[in-house]
């Protein structure tokens, strides 16, 4: 049983060993940058610096940035599902169900998120 499990074991520690050795060399051989507080400046096309880099974002752009992930990536596994759908419906209805399911709890979700605001960008 443990021996099935020996190539994913050796992929993984060649994968993390390669990852490390990478960096260490590159840390190792390297080009060393000197610091200073002209070079740290923003650069904006050869103008000067109208304001300061970090500038903050609204939390409403992170909310909003993080829904459409969730339901995109909800997207992505109906999509398997509607290549297949003749096939799995011409076997029996329950995927049919399921996936009203699926959707009936993405539905939910969106209203959860707007009535909660999260959605709005003029608050």
């Amino acid at each position: 049983m443990l021996q099935d499990y020996f190539p994913v074991v050796l992929q993984a520690l060649t994968a993390i060993g390669f990852a490390a050795i990478s960096l260490g060399l590159s840390v190792l051989l390297g080009k060393k940058g000197r610091k200073s507080q002209y070079k740290d400046t923003v650069y904006e096309c050869g103008m000067l610096p109208l304001s300061d880099s970090s500038a903050r974002f609204s939390v409403k752009f992170y909310m909003v940035a993080m829904l459409f992930v969730l339901f995109d990536i909800e997207v992505v596994f109906m999509y398997p599902f509607a290549l297949q759908f003749k096939e799995l419906i011409a076997v029996s209805t329950v995927p049919l169900w399921s996936a009203l399911g699926f959707v009936g709890v993405l539905a939910v979700a969106y209203v959860y998120a707007l009535k909660k605001g999260a959605l709005s960008w003029n608050e």
